[in-house]
């Protein structure tokens, strides 16, 4: 079970605002995440080509808080980024590296590799940042995208919304947009940015489910100070809109014709007028909430608004994706690749944290990662948790950055922070790397070649090679360097037991033997499973046994689902299963009323083998 939390009274937290002394008690925490939106989408860090979206409001956002310019997520895709920000915890420490959950895919057979099996959900032990805060007096409410397993019910958010707003699936993009009367996504009567000469005025929105429950729980909460985690599912694959004179507007402005024609967008670069739509909309979302603040007083701070006393957080789970199929979505030029890829397209994102004390206008261009939002979220509350709980995050507190008290992250023991690192065991012989980040450095571990790329991406702090082209790892001007970082990385790979990518059983050309394993037997009164592996190929030195669900030949499905937090024995999730002194027999013995299970085994020579699932319908005799 998650470890006691320490409840904290309520504290009075002061810091300088606009040149004042402000006393503000508990500030509220908003989380503002939004889905691939990548380091070039917005524009507060145009660097060559000017960002041709337009997100007036995330600039006004960068105007009165700080904007961190080389802020970076977990993960460069969705949800282990997403764990990663809630719990604290380094995704590759908590298992969770990308977002085939639960899935069992086997290996093809032009792949000498294969990822780690990913679990179903998050572990329920896990202390959240949502139970943490609301240990310490906080309501809690989550609204949009989860995205991490079962619900966000389940992991202390009390106020819980997964709607996913107009961004659902058209049956033609170019036609058919929200009208007044429109029943789900009715245009709203108030008109906002981006006007024209066709909309002087401005234009109308249709209505967000995610933006207005994250409204509605904010001034639900009363004289509660409250988080909340507000996830948009834009500016995520599909690419599209509801909003006709938004879409036309970008087509007026790219030079388009609108409709635009059916079919794929191909024009290359920022010219795709479905993703501007996409980007603009999540601007509005974030004015929306902003102003709600700026016109709402705060119940328990009279005399104040509730801007006045609020953290917003802004950022995006991961780099931007460019393309899907044969449709371009964006690019994250001069970043290299995208969403995927732990080089720093797939990576680096924009943020900025906005709020009482931190200086208008202001840019951090140290490393920051949003796994530094729980110990800076609790700095900032003045929240508590058992110590043990806090070491086991792996984020730094920024919040003497924020404050202007420091010109640099430190540590515990003020040293100043040396390197971020990346682990993404997926997706292809060209994306699973690990990466380590140390001052102007990067360096990559390529797992398909076993071997080293480096790239030095800044020089005395200026700028020098975005686009990652020139690799020095074999340079020996540069020797050190590798040597240094790549014991970093294995360092920090070991430190946070970061699984995979392990060898592929059925690659055609692979120069050693896997193990072979026999039919799983299962036991119906004892409840007791048993794998057999043949003695001339190679023994078994890691097992586990994975509960699959009532129909494992289905096609695996991401669900968000709501559960009861049982245990880990629910379907998708696996534990060790024991091993015989030989290495050749595993057992395990699975639970009462599991519909199904098999076997996962790492043999002596590296490979990850599956065995074959077995249907386990205890009844309730064999209880």
């Amino acid at each position: 079970m998650k470890s006691s939390i320490f409840i904290s009274m309520a504290l009075l937290i002061s810091w300088l605002s606009s040149g004042s002394l402000q006393a503000v008690q508990q500030p509220n925490i908003i989380i503002f995440y939004v889905d691939d939106l990548g380091w070039q989408d917005v524009q507060i860090n145009d660097v060559d080509e000017p960002c041709p979206y337009e997100t007036p409001n995330v600039i006004k956002l960068a105007e009165s808080g700080m904007n961190f310019t080389q802020g970076y997520a977990p993960a460069p895709s969705c949800s282990p980024s997403r764990a990663g920000i809630i719990t604290g915890q380094h995704p590759a420490k908590i298992g969770m590296t990308h977002v085939h959950l639960g899935a069992i895919k086997p290996g093809r057979k032009t792949d000498p590799l294969v990822p780690p099996y990913l679990e179903n959900h998050l572990d329920l032990n896990l202390l959240t940042l949502a139970d943490a805060m609301k240990a310490n007096g906080y309501r809690t409410g989550h609204s949009g995208k989860w995205h991490v397993g079962l619900n966000a019910a389940n992991y202390g958010f009390e106020v819980v919304n997964q709607d996913r707003g107009p961004h659902r699936g058209m049956d033609d993009r170019t036609k058919g947009f929200a009208t007044a009367d429109d029943k789900n996504y009715p245009l709203s009567k108030e008109k906002y940015p981006p006007t024209s000469d066709k909309h002087p005025e401005g234009i109308s929105y249709p209505y967000d489910e995610v933006t207005e429950s994250a409204i509605r729980f904010m001034s639900e909460s009363g004289d509660q100070p409250f988080f909340l985690n507000l996830c948009h599912w834009m500016v995520h694959w599909p690419v599209l809109t509801r909003n006709g004179e938004l879409l036309e507007y970008y087509c007026d402005k790219l030079g388009q014709p609108f409709p635009p024609k059916p079919g794929d967008m191909s024009l290359p670069g920022q010219q795709n007028p479905y993703f501007a739509s996409m980007v603009t909309t999540v601007d509005w979302s974030l004015g929306r909430v902003v102003d709600f603040l700026k016109t709402t007083d705060d119940p328990r701070n009279p005399g104040k608004k509730l801007i006045e006393t609020t953290y917003i957080f802004f950022t995006s789970d991961n780099g931007g994706a460019e393309k899907h199929g044969k449709e371009i979505i964006s690019d994250n030029a001069p970043l290299k690749y995208g969403k995927t890829h732990p080089e720093d397209g797939g990576v680096r994102v924009p943020m900025v944290i906005a709020g009482p004390g931190i200086k208008h206008g202001s840019r951090f261009d140290g490393l920051v990662n949003q796994l530094d939002y729980f110990p800076t979220i609790l700095e900032l509350t003045g929240s508590k948790v058992a110590p043990d709980d806090f070491e086991e995050l792996s984020g730094l507190d920024i919040s003497p950055v924020l404050e202007g008290k420091s010109e640099q992250v430190v540590d515990a023991k003020g040293n100043e922070r040396a390197q971020l690192f990346w682990h993404f065991p997926h997706n292809g012989m060209d994306s699973m790397k690990s990466a380590i980040r140390s001052g102007d450095f990067k360096l990559y571990k390529r797992y398909a070649t076993n071997d080293y790329e480096l790239y030095q991406l800044y020089k005395d702090g200026q700028r020098n090679d975005f686009e990652e082209v020139h690799d020095l790892a074999k340079n020996p001007e540069f020797s050190s360097v590798v040597e240094k970082l790549s014991a970093a990385l294995e360092a920090e790979l070991a430190a946070n037991h970061a699984e995979g990518p392990y060898l592929n059983p059925d690659y055609s050309k692979k120069k050693t033997p896997s193990a072979m394993l026999s039919q799983p037997k299962y036991d119906r009164g004892s409840r007791q499973a048993t794998l057999s592996v043949e003695t001339s190929g190679p023994a078994v030195k890691k097992a586990w046994v994975i509960y699959r669900p009532e129909d494992p030949s289905a096609k695996h499905r991401y669900k968000e689902m709501v559960s009861e937090p049982d245990d880990a024995k629910l379907p998708g999730m696996r534990e060790p299963a024991s091993i015989d002194a030989d290495g050749y027999r595993v057992t395990a013995e699975i639970p009462a009323g599991n519909p199904a299970y098999c076997f996962a085994i790492i043999d002596a020579n590296g490979y990850l083998t599956y065995s074959k699932t077995v249907k386990a319908s205890v009844s309730a005799k064999g209880k």
